[in-house]
């Protein structure tokens, strides 16, 4: 193991705990009391008393039609009870997004586009994993690829340009850090479109998806418990509880969730744990500290997908409407000329036998917020994170058309990350000759180091395309590699309204990015160029307004910039790279409307995105540079409740993504589409209830995906496909179980239609592509008392 030495930021870190640590335990004596209550948005004038914003409930649902939930709030805060009644909005608008802001504004209030998917619509959707959440998103595409799990696309970009974050913390690039993740012990997950570097740092060129954890409320102890099956063999089943304690003061909340997901592919299965909890202190009314501690653990026998084989090669066994086009094999150089997926490799596994794909995840988080005056608060909070992952695969799976079999090949790494750091926000409200204004100032910092053993050699062999010979890794060889980061950030942001109606939101985030890289080979000795050290320091930012023109219709406009490392994978960067930043900038315009006595809501988007100086993967893991890359597009989604039974939902989203000034030696990509980017994504639902004494809902939901081209060369299209499930639920009188307060016993049928399709081509591996689960049925009961 390599020891963990103290970085040049050790200082800072240190400054941040000593801070933290000073307010907790010394506040001073005169404070003046102020309410049990997180900070509200900046909403009224000051001759008004400021309210905690109300989220959506469920009778006024999102586009997912949200049901009630507490705000999100700021991840550094306890939450505040759950309120007896709250304004329902259809698109959840009332939500408070902290991955989209620091001023506690709400998502109507955000000059940006923003979603807000609450846990109860996890449930009546049925979302599973966190993919399947993102794929009900407007405009969000996203693919369990083994490789780079819970990997997302939307507005044009995809993977690492869209920033993964826990609980409004960033662990590192997503194509290197994330995993499937159950969504049992989620609150919420936010979707911030459009670069997002103002709150969530480099890399968010596309925007940043945001996973909040359950957290603890004031009031009785609820208990809740779910458990459901499939045609798969698959269960999951979770646990949670929460609620004041006899302490005055303590909240708490504890989750434990457990599944096995089987796959459609012969052995493989995707087995996950997740246990959460946290405590919530009020030590007075102007002090509340909190801890919170998490671990998170996935275990996958892994499915890597089907091969592209000739269509004269399958012949009857050939099918359509999943791929399509020409293509030369990227691992063995033959040409397969017409491309199909042979429908007897529909179950098929080329992994070997001794597979695995394994992660262990512990997070440990704590801070306070404290009232230094009625208008000035100061929160804070430390956080350390611990991962231990490891792949053992076969990854490769190439039809090699001279030899009519697959050709596969090993690939072995594993990575033991630790992470530190602070967070801290001084959020001051004030008046300025006449006009509100909040402004928050955030310090963060943060370090890093993260070990990456991997394999120096690459065991290959060929198998027959129908029932392989799996075998099994053979021998292993390793080197290693490392990275060492330190980050430390300040920014700003302000919100001003100039009248009641409009508000001038905008902010300035200074980022300082210190990396120190090396790397070994099999007989540990230091590679050519290794080690080396780098220096950035890039500055991003927003500038926007939001006005309400008539009530319940806002319009808003913003400006933002982002900046990714290169590569955009700071793990793996090589001194022979350049060493330049990636930049981004959007334009974005839109409408938000909420109307009809707040039965119907819906929002309007259109955005200009460039990002230059790009990084492309291309297959056998190398980049290639593009100069440019530009994305135009809109988005729509409405959602409305004409009568009491009836809830009907859609979305749509436009983008026109393309590569510009991206010649190489060779040839030129220039104007074609990036990877797994299609044009146009919608989504559909309805559900009519009926008031029985046993109350009956039934709903359906439908998705359509366009074209999408697996690799930069755009020469195999996945092809365009519409999926739709069904279910239906009962709710069960408290009646029959005295105990129980809320009994729901549900069914449902996913891809009814039993439609096979592409949903995800990984660039690095372009001779394989993963297909679509097929038809499944569910059963699955929830219970809350």
């Amino acid at each position: 193991m390599l020891s963990i030495r103290i970085p040049r930021s050790r200082r800072f870190l240190l400054a941040s705990a000593a801070l933290t640590s000073f307010a907790a335990l010394d506040p001073p004596a005169a404070l003046a009391q102020q309410a049990r209550e997180p900070l509200p948005p900046v909403e009224v004038s000051p001759a008004q008393p400021r309210k905690q914003a109300k989220p959506a409930g469920r009778d006024a649902q999102s586009a997912h039609r949200a049901p009630a939930r507490r705000p999100v709030a700021a991840s550094t805060a306890p939450k505040p009870a759950v309120p007896a009644a709250t304004a329902q909005t259809p698109l959840n608008s009332n939500a408070v997004a902290e991955s989209a802001s620091r001023l506690g504004l709400t998502v109507r209030e955000t000059p940006a586009t923003v979603e807000v998917i609450s846990a109860e619509t996890m449930r009546e959707q049925g979302y599973r994993t966190v993919s399947e959440v993102a794929q009900g998103a407007v405009g969000v595409t996203s693919g369990d690829n083994p490789a780079e799990p819970s990997a997302f696309s939307m507005r044009g970009f995809t993977n690492s340009q869209i920033n993964t974050l826990y609980n409004g913390i960033k662990i590192g690039p997503q194509n290197m850090t994330s995993r499937v993740m159950d969504t049992a012990n989620l609150e919420a997950v936010e979707i911030l479109k459009g670069p997002a570097s103002l709150i969530s740092g480099e890399g968010a060129a596309g925007g940043a998806i945001n996973f909040v954890t359950k957290q603890p409320h004031t009031g009785a102890i609820s208990n809740e418990a779910d458990f459901s099956w499939d045609s798969l063999n698959s269960f999951r089943a979770h646990y949670g509880s929460g609620g004041s304690t006899n302490v005055q003061g303590l909240d708490y909340r504890f989750d434990i969730s457990r599944s096995s997901l089987n796959g459609f592919a012969d052995d493989t299965n995707t087995k996950t744990l997740d246990v959460s909890g946290q405590l919530n202190y009020r030590i007075s009314d102007s002090l509340k500290v909190w801890g919170a501690i998490e671990y998170r653990e996935d275990r996958s026998k892994a499915y890597w997908g089907a091969p592209l084989v000739p269509v004269a090669f399958s012949g009857s066994h050939a099918t359509s409407g999943i791929v399509s086009g020409n293509y030369i094999s990227n691992y063995n150089g033959t040409n397969l000329g017409a491309v199909t997926i042979d429908d007897r490799t529909f179950n098929t596994n080329y992994n070997v036998l001794d597979n695995r794909n394994v992660a262990q995840e512990v997070w440990l988080r704590g801070g306070f917020e404290l009232k230094l005056a009625p208008d000035l608060t100061l929160k804070s909070q430390a956080y350390g994170y611990g991962a231990e992952r490891t792949w053992f695969n076969n990854e490769v799976e190439a039809f090699n058309a001279g030899t009519n079999t697959v050709d596969r090949e090993r690939f072995y790494v594993a990575h033991s990350q630790r992470l530190v750091g602070n967070i801290t926000d001084l959020i001051w409200d004030a008046n300025i000759a006449g006009f509100d204004n909040r402004m928050v100032t955030t310090l963060s910092s943060s370090y890093l180091d993260f070990v990456r053993p991997g394999a120096a050699n690459f065991p290959g062999d060929s198998v027959s395309l129908v029932d392989p010979a799996r075998g099994t890794y053979g021998l292993l060889t390793t080197q290693q590699q490392t990275a060492r980061i330190d980050n430390e950030a300040l920014s700003f942001e302000d919100r001003l309204k100039l009248t009641r109606t409009f508000a001038l939101i905008g902010g300035l985030r200074v980022e300082h990015i210190g990396l120190d890289r090396n790397s070994t080979d099999k007989n540990g000795l230091e590679k050519a160029s290794f080690p080396f050290t780098k220096d950035w320091a890039p500055v991003t930012g927003r500038i926007g307004y939001t006005w309400e023109a008539v009530p319940g219709l806002t319009f808003f406009s913003q400006y933002a910039t982002g900046a990714d490392i290169s590569a955009n994978n700071i793990f793996l960067l090589a001194p022979t790279q350049p060493l330049d930043l990636t930049t981004a900038r959007t334009y974005e315009t839109g409408v938000k409307h909420l109307f009809w006595d707040n039965r119907a809501e819906w929002s309007f988007s259109a955005y200009d995105i460039l990002r230059k100086n790009v990084y492309a993967a291309a297959g056998g893991m190398a980049l290639n540079i593009a100069g440019r890359q530009e994305s135009k597009g809109v988005e729509l989604a409405a959602s409305v409740r004409p009568i009491e039974p009836l809830r009907l939902w859609g979305n749509i989203a436009y983008v026109d993504a393309r590569y510009a000034d991206y010649n190489f030696v060779g040839g030129s990509f220039s104007g074609n589409t990036p990877p797994n980017v299609p044009r146009i994504v919608a989504n559909a639902g309805a559900s009519y209830r009926f008031f029985t004494p046993w109350p009956v809902e039934f709903g359906i939901t439908g998705r359509h995906v366009g074209d999408r081209y697996n690799t930069d060369a755009n020469v195999v299209t996945l092809k365009a496909y519409t999926v739709a499930d069904v279910y239906a639920f009962v709710d069960i009188p408290k009646t029959v179980f005295n105990a129980v307060d809320q009994a729901r016993l549900t069914f449902r049928v996913r891809n009814i239609a039993d439609k096979r399709y592409a949903i995800w081509g990984d660039p690095f591996y372009p001779d394989q592509i993963l297909v679509g689960a097929p038809r499944t049925y569910e059963i699955s009961a929830a219970f809350k008392w």
